[in-house]
């Protein structure tokens, strides 16, 4: 059985993709969570002892180490073809979309990063968050209206659904604005048993990092706080 090493789930949208994929899809794994440290430099030191990248998340499967969350999915759907769609042009558009994902929006990572226990009034929305929340728009309803929902690529959760779970949490946590079919998809994605358990133990902890938290007071102010206390 495969070990998929993450960090904390309040924070570490990139450990939630292969989390939640592998969750989704009935693939069995063993979790191993290790925090963010709060000494500068010393994720990197921590992280190396498994992963060599000094970055999670990290997939162990026997000998084979597969270090990045796009290179877990592929490695992953060799074995499990229900990781991509089936049908092909659903299939191209998955992969791009998840390739977009893995590659871009930039201002919404920036401007509103994983915080899945606080409730966050953002200061103002700028013109490259506007731009990047416009395209999350439009990918949205392409791939809904295309292939029928209620996932990005059809009636089954697949890998692109996967890499947009931590936008689902991002606009649960900032409620930014969109239209009401990408908030709609948003809502559907939180619903997800595997989402409100990975929601369930990110509220139940006790870990702060400091600069994920002085992220959010760059961007916002927080209106609310639902986490367990520090």
């Amino acid at each position: 059985m495969p070990t998929l090493y993450i960090a904390n789930k309040n924070y570490s949208s990139w450990s939630l993709r292969p989390w939640v994929l592998l969750r989704e899809l009935g693939i069995p794994f063993e979790e191993r969570l290790e925090p963010f440290q709060s000494t500068p430099g010393a994720n990197s030191e921590v992280f190396r002892t498994f992963s060599p990248s000094g970055k999670v998340p990290c997939l162990i499967d026997g000998t084979i180490t597969v270090w990045d969350s796009l290179a877990i999915t592929e490695y992953l759907a060799e074995a499990h073809p229900r990781v991509w769609p089936a049908e092909k042009s659903a299939r191209a558009f998955a992969r791009c979309a998840a390739a977009e994902m893995h590659s871009g929006f930039q201002a919404l990572r920036e401007q509103c990063s994983m915080n899945c226990g606080v409730r966050v009034q953002l200061h103002r929305v700028d013109a490259a968050l506007a731009a990047d929340l416009a395209r999350l728009n439009a990918l949205w309803n392409e791939g809904l209206e295309r292939f029928g929902g209620p996932f990005l690529a059809g009636e089954a959760f697949t890998a692109a659904d996967a890499f947009y779970a931590p936008v689902a949490f991002r606009i649960q946590t900032y409620a930014p604005p969109l239209n009401e079919v990408a908030n709609a998809y948003a809502r559907h994605l939180l619903g997800l048993p595997c989402m409100r358990d990975w929601y369930r133990a990110a509220l139940a902890e006790t870990w702060r990092d400091a600069g994920h938290e002085a992220a959010i007071a760059r961007w916002g102010t927080v209106v609310e706080d639902l986490r367990a206390p520090a």
